[in-house]
């Protein structure tokens, strides 16, 4: 910290000032440091008893703000001083943060201090979003982050955790190389998105019917085509449909009975 802020910080704390003040908004003068991602700030606030354990109104904590912004010394500072029960109670995984600011170093940080890259939202986060998300893989497939997804991936991350499959997000945005590692970290290819409706659509294959690649990404790895025609409802009559054999019209081969010589002239009637 340059010495003007270390000046003025002193001149805001005691006697005189309240590192504990929050804004209209819940906002903590930690959140806000957070934000700005000064380390000395932070040093500074916590050496005079500022917590990192303060959610603003939205109930987000400061390590979700430095988390988000990508402010990854800040967040050196701020994991050992958060709690992990302000963490569960806020709703949302510091690696959620991560993943949606589209941070690599920051997740990188986050994975190294066993945070979970399972953790899914609370249900009343997950609701406020279309899609129902949950899970930090869903930001970073539906942001086309190859970096944070693969990270995720390779630190356990389950791509099959979310309403909406994160493999369906990817085969939608035609982004193949996505596709290619929730593939290889047993994604469901056949997955579909059972919160729209209760058939199997839509699912991976009609998002590829214009994509060569991406339709054999799907196939090579066991999609099954007979779901395309499949219909839990039944037919009519209510049973499963079941496609009709064609009958095959029996030709009668080539005897003389058919085909006879005919020993009249065709010159004999003219």
């Amino acid at each position: 910290m340059s010495p003007l802020w270390a000046q003025c910080f002193l001149h805001i704390l005691p006697p005189g000032g309240d590192v504990h003040a929050v804004a209209d908004d819940g906002a903590s003068i930690m959140f806000e440091a957070a934000g700005g991602g000064n380390p000395d700030c932070i040093a500074l606030l916590l050496e005079y008893g500022g917590s990192g354990n303060v959610p603003n109104r939205a109930g987000q904590l400061p390590i979700h703000k430095a988390a988000y912004e990508g402010h990854y010394l800040a967040l050196k500072y701020l994991i050992p001083v958060t709690s992990k029960t302000a963490i569960q109670k806020s709703g949302l995984s510091p690696v959620h943060s991560a993943a949606e600011g589209q941070n690599v170093q920051c997740l990188e940080l986050l994975i190294e201090n066993d945070f979970d890259v399972n953790a899914l939202l609370a249900e009343h986060i997950s609701e406020s979003y279309d899609d129902e998300r949950k899970t930090a893989l869903y930001f970073a497939v539906s942001n086309n982050d190859v970096l944070c997804t693969e990270m995720l991936l390779q630190a356990g991350a389950d791509p099959n955790k979310d309403p909406l499959n994160c493999l369906l997000v990817a085969v939608r945005a035609g982004n193949h190389e996505i596709v290619r590692l929730l593939l290889s970290h047993r994604a469901n290819v056949n997955c579909y998105f059972m919160l729209i409706n209760d058939t199997h659509f839509p699912s991976a294959i009609q998002y590829a019917l214009n994509d060569e690649v991406m339709l054999r990404l799907l196939l090579n790895h066991g999609y099954k085509v007979e779901m395309c025609f499949d219909c839990m409802h039944g037919d009519i009559f209510g049973n499963s449909f079941v496609w009709s054999t064609p009958e095959e019209e029996v030709l009668p081969g080539w005897t003389p009975c058919i085909i006879k010589d005919n020993p009249v002239s065709i010159f004999s009637t003219l």
